[in-house]
């Protein structure tokens, strides 16, 4: 409900500047008054990238069908990338009768987990629901309630449909989701997701691979997972992948040793997350580097 009311005040507030509306929603959804012009917090400089950082290379790292070419090119290989099934220009156009009993359909400028049907079982769903469902999310412009540059000039959103992923090792048959924070392609901290099916946990790490204890809007892991032996070559890909911008973040899984590319994204819980200890935010920020050339 408060997306929605947040999606509709955006919506009314579309003509305002960006920095008259990253402010309003900054103090909406902090409490805090927003400094755009000396920022020192990790959530103020999101803000102050969303207002003023612009690189055209960003685009296609934030569409989930283009990405797949910068992986490439990037890391001169494909073997990272999930299995792509199919990609379509609206739902109608997906290929029911050629998919496996399980997949994943996302529309390519979905962001936050928004925007993703997961099929466990293809022989309980209702086909004409499920595509009525994936076109209204074609409607909805991530750059409307966000601001965020790198989705403003992205053309109509496509569909992509994906193999499923689970790992069985983990009881609810959750994949655990490895998130690198990167600056200025330098790998500086690390957030692992587990549990998203059942007990939805989040630990954090620094550069050096040492727990910290951080909680945002998410329960704490406590204690913190076993990191998987290939965390070194996943760092190494993040890094590469983030070179270049003053700040990346590079999504990853990893399942028995195997590691699948997730995402990049450039603008972390859009900016708004408050930490416990607040410090955190701070400690964060500088590493962030402002000073765009």
């Amino acid at each position: 409900m408060i997306k929605k009311i947040l999606f509709i005040i955006a919506k009314m507030m579309v003509v305002l500047p960006d920095s008259v509306f990253l402010s309003l929603i900054y103090r909406l959804k902090t409490g805090r008054v927003l400094h755009l012009k000396n920022p020192q917090r990790m959530s103020e400089k999101i803000q102050h990238y969303k207002a003023y950082y612009r690189d055209e290379k960003m685009l296609p790292c934030t569409d989930k069908y283009l990405v797949r070419d910068v992986v490439k090119q990037r890391l001169r290989t494909d073997r990272y990338l999930n299995e792509l099934y199919q990609v379509c220009d609206n739902a109608e156009e997906i290929n029911f009768d050629k998919l496996p009993s399980q997949f994943v359909i996302k529309t390519t400028d979905g962001g936050s987990g928004n925007n993703i049907f997961v099929c466990k079982d293809k022989s309980n769903i209702d086909i004409p629901s499920i595509i009525k469902e994936v076109n209204s999310w074609r409607n909805k412009k991530l750059y409307v309630i966000s601001r965020e540059w790198a989705y403003r000039g992205a053309k109509q959103s496509r569909i992509v449909v994906e193999k499923f992923l689970e790992d069985k090792s983990n009881s609810d048959g959750s994949i655990n989701d490895y998130k690198f924070l990167c600056f200025d392609g330098k790998f500086r901290y690390l957030w692992v997701d587990t549990g998203r099916y059942s007990n939805f946990k989040r630990g954090w790490w620094d550069e050096n691979l040492k727990p910290i204890k951080v909680r945002d809007n998410r329960p704490i892991m406590d204690p913190p997972i076993a990191l998987p032996e290939n965390i070194n070559e996943m760092i190494k890909l993040s890094e590469k992948l983030s070179s270049g911008f003053p700040h990346a973040r590079i999504d990853w899984y990893n399942i028995g040793g195997k590691i699948i590319f997730g995402e990049i994204t450039f603008y972390s819980w859009s900016g708004y997350s408050v930490f416990d200890p607040d410090s955190f935010d701070f400690e964060m920020g500088k590493y962030f580097n402002i000073n765009y050339k």
